[in-house]
């Protein structure tokens, strides 16, 4: 568990929030965090809490509060966190564990560094101390004792910020700090330091005027706030400048060579594969590779990028070289250290976007943020890595085409690649060639892998081994570890094996060829369950691959397959990749060893027997997706017109295997999108966009849009191939989901309107229903809420026939939407109601979260806003363990809202703008507009209309982008009420103007919620007009 106190008080486990419940309970917390491992009394708490005035039950109060933070820790592991002792409460937590704790560690490391003159490494501290920081520590939490020390806080992390400031400005970092010095000074406008650091920022920027402006606007500003005049430092400084004083120019400072001990911060990215414990050999390269990327910088602080490209034959140890040469300059990078797997060797290459996908979202880009161009996106690349020293291994490039894009802009980071070949085109790269090991670097990587006294017992044995294998690297070492296996076998048994001329000399004299040698005597070294396994995991085109995709390839319980698993690890025939619990251990093949046991699948398994295996996984893994998006939605309910499809895996492991299916997705995302291409490619069309439309969901969620467009690609071109109506019809739904995510609604509606005819001519009332609640959402959109309507009744009675308590549920909040925006209150709250039964009967707990957020909007039109605000919260807590940050956005703009019609302004606009950045995030172009308007509604209440007209105006181009006519009537009308508090009459004007011409556009439902809209602005001339009032019901 973690404590992050610095911002908003919060607590996370394993990467997410937890909800801490109200301002008691988090005052309470706060105490405890900020004694944590000490006694604090209860009395202490009760002060925290109530200040001088504490009622008669406040002790009471702080024991219900305690009993609320146990069973939040013991539902997450940490039942002893909390713990009473005679004098009150202690929380034990390690202090790594609280952001606060780090921050002051961090800023000790640095002073250490500085004195030490050390002072680029005191930069990084500084810097890894201030990134902790989210905002004001405690943020929001009303207590006078917690803000006192907030306020402490607040001084120490602008101390710090004064001292790292200090120390870049003396390194000639001025041109770089000059934005953040300007927003610092806007934030301490009476803070001296931070005025003289930007004063000299500014003049040895070649800036002096400005400059000069600084100081005159911080004196009028002293002198106005404070009746004194600046400090004679202050003063001195200003005449300085005034004078061009020589005094004033950069003077570097004497930096010593750094030796980097210090642990990484959590955020820093660390990719590297671990290092090879029985490395052998390669010293000359190492030393080069070595040297090439710790070049200095130079005294202008420029050189260009250091770039090792590591070439040599298969099996030469190119990859092992460039991990173990990463490991030894990884301090040198302090910001971290990127790897990729490019799988040159294969016939599907990773692809640029892949890889920038994977080392933007290990800097923390969201996948929402992802640039979907793969040039848009080495440009995001590159400027996250400007100025950062980082490490970036690309392992098995097959050209240059695939590494360019993946070298950064900044000559502060380094690369190192491997390729078979040479890349001659990397331009000022230092080429490495690995060759053969020599005789005694074979002998001594025999003696670390098999045991130096029993290669050494046999000599000449060991010499023979050595040439056998042609003195590869690989091939040494999978002799050597089937000796270390086999502790009764001599070495001159295995020089025996590999005596054969026909395994040996005509293949070991041909590069590749060698490795085959090698790796056919481990292969029969294997029993026959064991060797069919290593050929069948061949019929996967997945580079990675889970334990159960093993026992449905061998039709066998998971426990024998992972006894098989662990024999070909033992043999280096696989290795493992990573632990997701004891079911979800995950494996890989190396390259060439994959080849190989292609060859074997070829030679060995008739081609009905490697179609059923195949089969056996495909069907696995629709199962594992459809149990995954089950478990997390709600199974749906009613009749399937689809035949059933048999799992080859027990329904217990499929649950064991799916009990965290968020968890589950990520971790098989790879082997989902290669199982549905895989899939199409073997003519198993209805696995293939099944598969797809079970994943969908997940695809959604985590908004991986370029995932969900390629499944339903392939998945449409398996249907349409095979002339599977049902599939095709299914695949339209997918595309139109996707389309409707991306806000492109009239391709969504086309996708929709098609599968509509669809399914009904093939009878499926679950899917016409579906179809039709997808198009109501469109046509509401559009205004049209008689049509909308008409399709969610419809709809709504089949769900109930069949009893599908989930959907029936989606469509009754669709419903609520319609009614309440016609101002039908009662009724909306009615179907909510009902919504909410029957969303807890099928256990969807997004469907949940999306009746709460329902509710609250209706509370607000009611002016229900208490209501309003704990109907958001419980939407906001549930979208927010599930990770869905869209639902967050629209959650947050909801409690935004509500904390604003309660008069709660600043808690209103820090949700609002939190709303705003996670819809912007996200590329959801309609949460975006949404939390604008409320910002708009917020300036309109503060007095601040030229905010409002701004915030509005960008609301309503982003309506008009979408073609949601209602919504922009709704910005347009607002819009013209800031307008007029600006006096600008005529183009508040033509706002309404632009609405009586959307009025005409919609439906006479929605063409009358908007003429009430605008009859309620004019009845509250007094007061700004609200997004939500209250119009008349329908007629």
């Amino acid at each position: 568990m973690e404590f992050r106190v610095l911002g908003a008080l919060e607590v996370t486990e394993e990467g997410r929030q937890l909800n801490i419940g109200g301002l008691r309970q988090q005052i309470v917390l706060a105490v405890l965090v900020l004694n944590a491992n000490q006694s604090v009394t209860p009395d202490r708490m009760v002060e925290a809490i109530y200040d001088d005035d504490p009622p008669a039950t406040a002790r009471s109060q702080v024991q219900i509060c305690i009993s609320a933070l146990r069973r939040l820790f013991s539902a997450h592991g940490h039942p002893e966190a909390i713990v009473t002792t005679r004098q009150g409460y202690v929380l034990r937590v390690p202090d790594d564990a609280i952001d606060m704790r780090r921050f002051e560690k961090l800023v000790k490391q640095a002073r250490k560094a500085r004195d030490d003159r050390c002072y680029r490494e005191a930069i990084r501290y500084y810097r890894e101390a201030l990134a902790l920081w989210r905002g004001p520590a405690f943020d929001g939490i009303e207590s006078r004792a917690v803000q006192a020390l907030a306020s402490w806080a607040a001084e120490q992390r602008l101390t710090a910020n004064e001292e790292c400031l200090q120390l870049e400005l003396d390194l000639g970092r001025h041109h770089e700090l000059v934005s953040e010095l300007v927003r610092l000074v806007q934030e301490n406008p009476l803070r001296e330091g931070l005025i003289s650091q930007l004063m000299i920022a500014l003049y040895r920027s070649g800036r002096q005027a400005e400059a000069l402006r600084v100081y005159r606007e911080a004196r009028q500003l002293i002198v106005e706030e404070l009746g004194i005049e600046p400090t004679e430092q202050l003063q001195r400084l200003e005449t300085a400048i005034l004078t061009s004083d020589e005094s004033l120019g950069p003077r570097p400072l004497p930096v010593e060579p750094e030796i980097e001990t210090h642990a990484r911060a959590p955020s820093v990215p660390g990719m590297l594969p671990p290092d090879i414990a029985d490395f052998v050999g390669r010293h000359e390269e190492i030393d080069i590779i070595k040297r090439r990327l710790t070049v200095p910088l130079d005294g202008a602080g420029r050189f260009a990028l250091p770039i090792v490209a590591i070439f040599g034959r298969a099996g030469s140890g190119k990859s092992t070289t460039a991990i173990h040469a990463a490991h030894s300059v990884a301090s040198h990078f302090p910001d971290g250290q990127l790897f990729a797997d490019l799988h040159g060797s294969s016939s599907r290459p990773a692809s640029p976007m892949q890889v920038l996908d994977r080392f933007l979202r290990a800097f923390g880009v969201s996948g929402a943020a992802l640039p979907e161009a793969v040039t848009e996106r080495t440009e995001m690349y590159r400027m996250l890595l400007a100025d950062r020293r980082v490490l970036i291994v690309l392992d098995d490039a097959a050209s240059e085409s695939q590494v360019l894009p993946l070298l950064p802009g900044s000559p502060t980071s380094a690369v190192i690649t491997t390729s078979r070949t040479r890349l001659a085109g990397l331009a000022g790269a230092t080429q490495v060639e690995l060759g053969l090991f020599e005789a005694g670097q074979s002998i001594e990587m025999l003696s670390r892998i098999a045991g130096s006294e029993r290669v050494w017992a046999e000599p000449q044995s060991a010499a023979a081994l050595a040439d056998l294998c042609g003195h590869l690297p690989l091939a040494l070492r999978i002799a050597g570890a089937r000796l270390a296996s086999r502790p009764h076998w001599a070495v001159e048994q295995l020089v025996e094996r590999l005596a054969d001329e026909t395994r040996r000399l005509d293949e070991l004299k041909h590069g590749d060829m060698g490795i085959r040698a090698s790796l056919l005597i481990t292969y029969q070294g294997l029993s026959e369950r064991t060797r069919s396994l290593f050929r069948q995991l061949a019929i996967l085109q997945s580079h990675i691959f889970s334990a159960w995709t093993a026992a449905a390839l061998l039709d066998q319980p998971l426990a024998d397959a992972q006894d098989l698993l662990d024999d070909l690890v033992e043999a280096q025939l696989i290795e493992v990749v990573g632990t997701g619990g004891s079911v979800n251990v995950q494996y890989r093949f190396h390259d060439l060893v994959r080849v190989y046991a292609r060859e074997r699948l070829a030679a060995e398994e008739p081609p009905a027997e490697r179609t059923a295996a195949l089969a056996r996984v495909l069907r696995s893994l629709h199962h594992l997706t459809q149990a995954a998006r089950d478990r997390e939605y709600g199974a749906p309910a009613g009749p399937s017109l689809l035949p059933e499809i048999e799992s080859p895996l027990p329904a217990e492991l499929v649950e064991r295997l799916v009990a965290d299916p968020i968890a589950w997705f990520e971790r098989e995302r790879p082997m989902l999108l290669a199982g549905i291409r895989q899939a199409a490619q073997a003519g198993f069309a209805e696995l293939c966009w099944r598969t797809a439309k079970n994943a969908e969901a997940f695809f959604e969620l985590r908004v991986y849009l370029d995932d969900w467009r390629e499944a339903h690609e392939i998945a449409m071109e398996a249907a349409r191939r095979s002339g599977d109506e049902r599939g095709q019809a299914e695949m339209l739904c997918v595309r139109g989901a996707l389309a409707q995510t991306e806000q492109r609604f009239d391709d969504a509606r086309r996708d929709f309107t098609a599968a509509l005819a669809l399914f009904e001519g093939s009878g499926d009332l679950c899917q016409v229903a579906r179809a039709r609640r997808n198009l109501a959402f469109l046509e509401r959109m559009n205004g049209q809420f008689r049509v909308a309507a008409a399709h969610l009744e419809q709809a709504l009675k089949i769900f109930i026939d069949l009893g599908d308590q989930i959907s029936a549920a989606h469509t009754l909040d669709n419903l609520a939407a319609i009614r309440s925006e016609c101002g039908d209150l009662d009724e909306a709250k009615i179907m909510l109601a009902e919504a909410m039964v029957r969303g807890k009967s099928g256990g969807s707990r997004r469907v949940i979260s999306q009746v709460l957020y329902r509710m609250g909007r209706v509370h607000l039109r009611a002016e229900e806003f208490a209501l309003a605000a704990g109907a958001f919260e419980e939407s906001l807590a549930i979208v927010e363990e599930i990770g869905d940050r869209i639902g967050e956005s629209y959650a947050l703009h909801g409690l935004g809202l509500a904390q604003l019609r309660r008069d709660k302004r600043e808690e209103a606009e820090s949700l609002l703008q939190r709303a705003l950045s996670t819809a912007e995030t996200s590329r959801h172009r309609l949460a975006e507009a949404h939390a604008l308007l409320g910002l708009g509604e917020l300036a309109t209440t503060a007095g601040r209309p030229e905010d409002a007209v701004s915030h509005l105006r960008k609301a309503t181009m982003l309506f008009r982008q979408t073609r949601v006519p209602l919504f922009e009537a709704q910005a347009l009308i607002m819009l013209s009420e800031a307008l007029r508090r600006i006096g600008d009459d005529s183009a508040a004007d033509r706002a309404l103007s632009r609405v009586h011409e959307l009025i005409d556009q919609v439906d006479d439902w929605a063409g009358r919620a908007l003429r009430d809209h605008l009859e309620s602005v004019g009845r509250h001339t007094s007061s700004p007009a609200r997004l939500y009032p209250v119009p008349g019901r329908i007629g």
